[in-house]
């Protein structure tokens, strides 16, 4: 599964979730990442040795959810940083929180 050399896209609902036997091989390939109890997201935390390295990564990231049209939720700390992907429009995961969870990896 080549997840770094598609690009995301555009989803206004009317498909369904990722069952969590379909989220199974896609997590595989993004290390790292887990999926929440109630399986409609993925998280990952990520560690740096101070808020600026922190922040560039964060920035980073939100270049990179432009390009794809797809957007995480962050959460910013000193040193830290949480991201959270979900497909909004459809109220769980699909190829995109992948693709985009992959390509967040690649940035680390």
């Amino acid at each position: 599964m080549d997840l770094g050399s598609k690009q995301c896209v555009p989803c206004e609902g009317g498909v369904q979730p990722f069952t969590a036997e379909q989220a199974k091989p896609y997590l595989a390939v993004v290390p790292g990442w887990s999926i929440d109890a109630d399986g409609k997201s993925i998280a990952r935390a990520f560690k740096f040795p101070d808020f600026k390295k922190a922040l560039a990564f964060v920035n980073a990231i939100g270049a990179l959810a432009e390009a794809e049209g797809h957007h995480p939720d962050l959460e910013l700390g000193w040193g830290r940083v949480r991201v959270e992907l979900s497909t909004h429009a459809i109220k769980g995961l699909s190829e995109n929180d992948f693709i985009l969870a992959y390509k967040i990896n690649q940035l680390s």
